[in-house]
């Protein structure tokens, strides 16, 4: 910032005062917002959520799969925990599994690869 004298302070408190302004507005734009991460999607909202059907939704909360909440007669899904089921399902590629043993080991074969 340039060297200013008493009569331009007035000008320069407002100039600090828009900066400010500025910098607290891209903040909370930065921030994420709460309440749509952890809401709550019904069975519909869940399967369009997921890309898959209602049906195989279903399934996967039958055979208890997938993480539900079930206070009465009707299912209801956390965004934030169908996010964390997503991203537990990932699955290794052969180069992290190869990093894993440190290229000590000889692979004979893909099946061994995937254990």
């Amino acid at each position: 910032m340039d060297p200013f004298n008493f009569n331009e302070l007035p000008d320069v408190v407002r100039r600090l005062f828009e900066k400010v302004e500025q910098i607290e507005l891209l903040l909370l734009r930065l921030q994420p917002k709460e309440d749509t991460d952890d809401e709550f999607l019904n069975i519909n909202e869940a399967a369009a959520f997921l890309k898959v059907s209602v049906a195989s939704l279903y399934s996967k909360v039958s055979r208890k799969e997938i993480p539900v909440s079930k206070p009465g007669k009707r299912l209801y899904f956390s965004r934030t925990e169908l996010h964390e089921w997503v991203r537990s399902g990932k699955q290794k590629t052969s180069l992290e599994i190869l990093s894993e043993y440190g290229g000590q080991r000889k692979i004979t074969s893909r099946s061994k690869l995937y254990k």
